[in-house]
């Protein structure tokens, strides 16, 4: 499957669209919470059990982005997008299977492993193609696409919720949920690959529509970049604040829920739903909202903002969270807002360091970082709830030693973070080379732009 070049006079800004119509799918993930106290009462599963299937789209997401990612610039979105959705909707209809015949392994194959390599070459299918269109403005234009996979939550977790009280929650409503999902999100993503396309390749400053020529600069490639410390830094970086962001995440519904059952005013199953929704809301605006301000204020500070005021939140969170209900969402709110706003800035500070040529295929390396993220935080936060609960302690108690980590592993990325210094011009291709000067590198763009 060719790229689809763009005509001339095509607007840029119906890239985005194509890209939000992907991203918006495959953020289903993030409303995962909704069905595991339906899959837990209904299959028997314990609170770690049940977590297997987003544990392992997480890593399936990064693995697949980490060894797709050069594929998927030298055959473009289009090919990407089409991938996506097959696997993506394909890992519904094997979990509707599962939850039919109360299979688990199937859900966890399904949902995480098939469903997983869906949300990972999905993620990454347009950011390179984004960078590309707008060099002036990257953090912004990554982050109105990966906006759409924070808000995915915020339509599905409602729409999940809903479907669950109409079809039950047994194993035969959960079933009946992930098809209706599955062939929904299908025709959604389809409108994304119809719609995708690249630049025109040109060497001229200005497009056709006056928009500016891709930056020019130091360039690495994808395999130069891994012997580079600010790779390695970057990976510990995007791994810390994904990991104290997920865990909540992931838990979301059931940790509302404990946080205020012994008071008088508890949280009900739809209220629980809501405050996904509501973090996904957040972490769908600290997407486009932090990133767009990288833009003025640079990568490095908005990161200590992520990680230094991510710390503060989880400080509060663990000493007054059960006493107000407000706090409580409004440390949340900020917290996932901060985890949105780092996915969403980080393509930006891979072309700072590392410039546009291969930045996707560095970008899909870089998301392993998501993959032990997506392991850590849920085990850590599911493991020692399970372990405080054999113990007999209850509502709070069950997190206090999870918030404590997650903030030792955002003080970790913080440091992290400022030891990130310029790629040093040995791992550099050189301008001439990167822009004009080689064959290889003139057609690596012209696919992958």
């Amino acid at each position: 499957m060719s790229p689809p070049i763009a005509p001339v006079g095509w607007s840029r800004w119906l890239v985005p669209p194509a890209a939000l119509s992907i991203h918006l799918s495959i953020g289903q993930a993030y409303a995962w919470s909704v069905f595991k106290p339906p899959l837990e009462d209904a299959l028997g599963l314990s609170g770690t059990q049940s977590a297997l299937p987003f544990q392992l789209g997480i890593v399936m997401l990064g693995l697949s982005a980490a060894f797709g990612g050069t594929l998927v610039e030298r055959r473009g979105p289009r090919w990407a997008m089409t991938v996506a959705l097959v696997c993506f909707s394909s890992g519904f209809l094997l979990s509707a299977l599962g939850a039919a015949t109360q299979q688990f392994w199937l859900i966890v194959l399904g949902y995480g492993f098939v469903g997983g390599i869906g949300l990972g070459i999905g993620y990454i299918s347009p950011v390179s193609t984004l960078i590309k269109w707008f060099p002036d403005r990257p953090g912004m234009a990554t982050g109105i696409a990966i906006m759409g996979f924070g808000g995915g939550a915020l339509i599905a977790s409602p729409w999940s919720a809903q479907m669950l009280e109409s079809f039950g929650s047994d194993s035969k409503g959960i079933a009946l949920a992930f098809l209706v999902h599955g062939l929904s999100y299908a025709v959604f993503m389809l409108l994304g690959v119809l719609l995708v396309r690249v630049p025109r390749p040109r060497t001229e400053e200005q497009r056709a529509d006056g928009s500016p020529a891709a930056a020019a600069g130091p360039q690495v490639s994808a395999r130069q970049a891994l012997r580079t410390p600010q790779f390695w830094l970057l990976w510990v970086v995007l791994c810390m604040n994904v990991t104290a962001g997920i865990g909540i995440l992931e838990k979301a519904a059931p940790m509302i829920t404990d946080f205020f059952s012994d008071t008088s005013t508890p949280v009900s199953v739809t209220a629980a739903a809501g405050f996904v929704a509501l973090l996904s809301a957040a972490n769908m605006a600290g997407r486009i909202g932090w990133s767009s301000t990288s833009d003025l204020i640079g990568r490095k500070n908005i990161y200590r903002v992520y990680l230094g005021a991510g710390t503060l939140m989880y400080a509060l969170i663990a000493l007054v969270g059960d006493s107000s209900k407000p706090l409580f969402v409004l440390c949340a709110l900020v917290i996932l807002s901060f985890y949105g706003g780092g996915f969403a800035t980080i393509p930006a500070y891979l072309k700072d360091l590392f410039g546009t040529y291969q930045v996707g295929a560095i970008h899909g390396r870089l998301l392993t970082a998501w993959s032990t993220a997506g392991v850590l935080g849920p085990l850590i936060v599911n493991w020692i709830a399970d372990r405080q609960e054999e113990a007999g302690k209850d509502g709070a108690d069950l997190y206090g030693t999870s918030l404590l980590i997650m903030m030792g592993l955002l003080v970790i990325g913080f440091v992290a973070n400022e030891l990130v210094r310029p790629v040093h011009p040995s791992h550099h291709l050189g301008d001439v080379t990167a822009q004009k000067g080689a064959p290889d590198v003139r057609q690596q763009q012209s696919e992958s732009a």
